[in-house]
């Protein structure tokens, strides 16, 4: 079997910043953020449907889990990805967020996703976006069967380890449109670009806050540390207010 070609650490440093200098985007996602919105949509796609065989054992039907299916999809900020949904033995499953036959992830529904999983946003947040997600269509019990479900793989993923040394990191805000309070609104949610020593990208967190500051910084860079990061060689912060202060009063030393 061959063996895998070395990152070439000086090489990605010199595109990397050749690339700020031509005034590149400094986040190429790279379908990093598709793992996270299959890993959602499935979750809640699961507590929807543990809610249909709970209301059809209340209805004395004799239902249970068949397997699942699949289909391949497409979102606008996440690019293609497959996503699996379970399947009921009689067949009367509809999937409500996603529903069969739909083949495009909506850019609201991305935002919706995106936010559950930036740091910031309460359980109680969380299951007010379900809320918003579902419009009318749904009732208290499932809303809070699908934040059950959902809950767990958004806090696995918000405190996982990270890896101690990432010689590149990208810090960007996108700006994602979410459904609150009946009306359409724009989000700023901060995301993390890491590339670790062997060259492997990686979207090591997403932050959500209504003033971009030193003191927000700071509580995002306490974050990456109590999960392992012990240092940032280079960070590229495309003009993001208040990091620079922020890394200077911290134990990270790095160019940015």
């Amino acid at each position: 079997m061959k063996e895998k070609d070395p990152f070439d650490f000086e090489r990605f440093k010199a595109e990397a910043m050749q690339g700020l200098y031509e005034g590149k985007s400094l986040s190429p996602n790279d379908g990093v953020l598709a793992p996270l919105m299959k890993h959602l949509l499935e979750s809640m796609m699961d507590g929807e449907l543990e809610n249909h065989l709970n209301e059809e054992k209340a209805s004395g039907n004799s239902n249970r889990r068949n397997g699942k299916t699949k289909k391949t999809v497409r979102g606008l900020n996440t690019g293609t990805f497959e996503l699996e949904t379970g399947r009921d033995r009689s067949g009367t499953f509809e999937p409500k967020v996603v529903p069969k036959r739909q083949l495009i992830i909506t850019e609201q529904l991305e935002g919706h996703v995106l936010s559950m999983y930036a740091k910031g946003m309460s359980t109680r947040a969380i299951s007010e976006f379900i809320r918003e997600m579902y419009a009318m269509e749904i009732s208290a019990t499932e809303i809070s069967r699908i934040t059950e479900s959902v809950l767990p793989a958004v806090n696995e993923w918000r405190s996982r380890p990270l890896e101690a040394v990432y010689p590149f990191v990208f810090l960007d805000c996108m700006h994602i449109k979410v459904r609150q309070n009946g009306t359409v609104e724009s989000r700023a949610i901060y995301n993390i670009l890491g590339v670790g020593m062997d060259g492997r990208k990686d979207l090591i967190g997403l932050y959500s806050s209504e003033n971009e500051g030193a003191k927000f910084w700071l509580s995002v860079l306490t974050d990456l540390k109590q999960r392992g990061v012990e240092d940032i060689l280079i960070a590229c912060i495309d003009g993001l207010k208040g990091f620079p202060e922020a890394i200077c009063h911290f134990a990270l030393e790095c160019l940015h």
